[in-house]
């Protein structure tokens, strides 16, 4: 169907589909639809666009606003979250959608595809992939590429983290001993650190002797190690919580006696101590120890004391448990953790802490036996 210059056409396809196309300023700007109906829609939506003077994406497509929108965006992110982006654009998006015109970038085009990933079981990946993309077409309206975010029309993914693997109380007293038995290779003060503070590994890697306080038996956390693709990336915590005081137990203290000692054993057998970094929790040969080591250290141990499997990261949550457990107060507990907000303390450890308030209700019906 033909109209007069300014009023557009719309034309059905061979594949069935219909086009909507509107001449502005000797450029045609096209849409697609599945039907006449939603063709003339999508007609009076160029028209809007066009006298509210809003953008025409052009030929640009997903592919190539996700690589200029990881490049703006790169100054401002962690390494660790711009590799996560990265992979899930390589691995998800770009083969899905990346050839796709952002003018066809349409909500239920997104959705099938999202809906596919989580019929494969993919649900956090289908999330992830619904945040990057909304990140990335809020760029796009702020460059004037899309005249509005189409990933606002689209249902965001639920996904909820299964429940924790966690020692109880009786696991953590076997692992504790058997690491302050030495247990555990050169991993092994590391590793009952993390049970003793309930530091991330991160923060635990970036930790150095001028940090610790033998007197007082606390760490002050101020800085943090991710690891991008092997390479150790030194930074501040995400947020001014994250910088924090720690108090430890005496076994605690006494783990990290044992690994100065270690540390300065390391040293002079290297031969070249004065090079060694001030790193509370070096390899034997002076570098940051890979996170892929730790873990299979621990892995290691816990199979041969007979213990679930837990990663580094389950130790923090094991000791700050444990805490909750024993009545230790959410505020205290907030600041142990380094969260933003009591809020996170809560949704993470709100089992633990319904154990010390049952706890508390015992001890007030212990009034009237």
């Amino acid at each position: 169907m033909s109209r007069t210059h300014g009023e557009g056409t719309i034309v059905q396809r061979k594949d069935g589909r219909w086009q909507a196309s509107l001449m502005v300023g000797g450029v045609r700007r096209t849409a697609y639809a599945l039907s006449r109906r939603e063709a003339v829609a999508k007609l009076a939506e160029l028209k809007r666009q066009a006298t509210a003077g809003l953008p025409d994406p052009g030929r640009r497509t997903v592919a190539d606003l996700l690589d200029a929108w990881l490049k703006a965006a790169e100054p401002n992110l962690r390494p660790k979250t711009v590799e996560g982006y990265r992979h899930i654009c390589a691995k998800h998006v770009v083969p899905a959608l990346g050839n796709v015109r952002l003018s066809q970038l349409e909500p239920a085009l997104v959705e099938a595809f999202v809906a596919k990933l989580q019929a494969s079981g993919r649900r956090r990946t289908a999330q992830r992939v619904f945040a990057v993309l909304h990140r990335a077409c809020s760029f796009a309206v702020r460059w004037r590429w899309l005249a509005e975010n189409p990933m606002d029309r689209v249902q965001r993914p639920q996904w909820q983290p299964g429940e924790r693997r966690l020692w109880g109380a009786e696991q953590a007293s076997v692992f504790l001993k058997a690491v302050l038995a030495g247990e555990g290779g050169q991993y092994a003060c590391l590793l009952g650190f993390l049970l003793a503070s309930g530091c991330r590994i991160g923060e635990a890697l970036g930790l150095r002797w001028a940090d610790v306080d033998f007197v007082s038996g606390t760490i002050h956390i101020e800085r943090q190690i991710t690891q991008v693709r092997g390479k150790p990336i030194e930074g501040r915590p995400k947020t001014q919580s994250g910088i924090r005081t720690i108090a430890l137990p005496a076994w605690g203290v006494e783990l990290l006696r044992r690994q100065k000692a270690q540390v300065n054993e390391w040293r002079l057998q290297s031969g070249h101590a004065h090079d060694w970094p001030g790193r509370v929790f070096p390899t034997c040969t002076g570098t940051v120890p890979l996170q892929g080591n730790i873990r299979r250290a621990l892995r290691e141990l816990s199979r041969k004391l007979g213990l679930p499997a837990v990663t580094p990261h389950s130790l923090r949550h094991i000791s700050l448990s444990l805490l909750a457990g024993a009545g230790v107060p959410l505020k205290d507990l907030q600041r142990r953790a380094g969260h933003a907000t009591a809020r996170m303390t809560l949704d993470v450890y709100l089992h633990a802490l319904a154990e010390g308030d049952r706890r508390a209700a015992d001890a007030l019906e212990a009034l009237v036996k």
